[in-house]
């Protein structure tokens, strides 16, 4: 059995602890400062609860965070100020630059885990993945607090920041694509065209995130694309909807108008693209 202290559970933290506990573990939750729901989530999940953070970190051999991604380094400072001394597994949705903060704040003391978790919160026949960088002994460790639960343990790499860089990478996407969504679908409605749209729709290949080798095509015609999505913005203002997303795809679309028509590019060379900083 390895005690856990979990900070802070919500709805993605319950769950995570109720597959600790489910798994032989010691799960515990903090309620000082916390909200009701907070703690009363981490009991029914099976948590002890203990009012001091000191306390609960001194019989912990692992901390997880789990919180909302801006109370991320305002946890690791509570838990650094302690001195703590075993491994802490940061499994929140921050950029790899806030996780690398987040390990010197933690160091000397503490092994530090990046960790991501893609999927609805495991339990109730829902699998869950948990993505793990960090050294070997550290992510072992974390690795053997859910074997044979419904969070599935993925190694992603050795250095902290990996995990969190594929979290960003495809929040980017899924969040984004979503929320692009009820632009387009406000869009139709404003225009009585909502049902066509949905019908549209239901005949459009969907695997776009899983093709990347679809690029190239689109940097091929980007140059049309970035007048286009002009266009989507003037009619987007006229609606009084938010331009923000179309002018922002017209900006990033500028970076592949060298790329002219030339529908023989490569996948890599669409994406240095991205990266190079260069517009003509």
């Amino acid at each position: 059995m390895i005690t856990v202290t979990v900070l802070h559970p919500g709805t993605m933290g319950a769950a995570i602890t109720a597959e600790l506990v489910a798994g032989g573990h010691e799960a515990l939750s903090v309620t000082k400062g916390r909200s009701e729901n907070t703690w009363v989530r981490g009991r029914e999940a099976g948590a002890t609860a203990y009012d001091s953070l000191a306390e609960a970190l001194s019989r912990s051999a692992v901390v997880l965070s789990v919180c909302p991604p801006q109370a991320a380094e305002d946890v690791a400072a509570a838990v650094a100020a302690h001195g703590f001394a075993g491994v802490y597994a940061d499994v929140n949705a921050i950029s790899p630059q806030r996780v690398r903060r987040i390990a010197d704040e933690i160091r000397p003391g503490s092994a530090v885990v990046d960790g991501a978790v893609f999927g609805q919160p495991p339990g109730e026949g829902r699998a869950t993945r948990l993505y793990l960088a960090g050294t070997d002994s550290a992510v072992e460790l974390v690795a053997s607090l859910f074997t044979d639960s419904a969070l599935h343990v993925c190694r992603v790499g050795d250095a902290v920041g990996s995990a969190s860089a594929l979290k960003m990478a495809f929040a980017s996407y899924q969040k984004a694509a979503r929320t692009l969504a009820g632009i387009a679908h406000a869009l139709a409605d404003a225009h009585g065209v909502g049902d066509q749209l949905t019908a549209e729709a239901e005949i459009m290949i969907s695997a776009i995130l899983s093709d990347p080798d679809y690029l190239p095509s689109v940097a091929a015609r980007a140059w049309r694309w970035a007048p286009e999505m002009e266009e989507i913005a003037d009619t987007l203002r006229a609606a009084d909807l938010p331009t923000d997303m179309a002018e922002a795809t017209a900006r990033v679309l500028a970076f592949w108008e060298q790329d002219k028509d030339q529908y023989n590019l490569s996948v890599v060379h669409a994406l240095a693209q991205l990266r190079s900083g260069r517009r003509t």
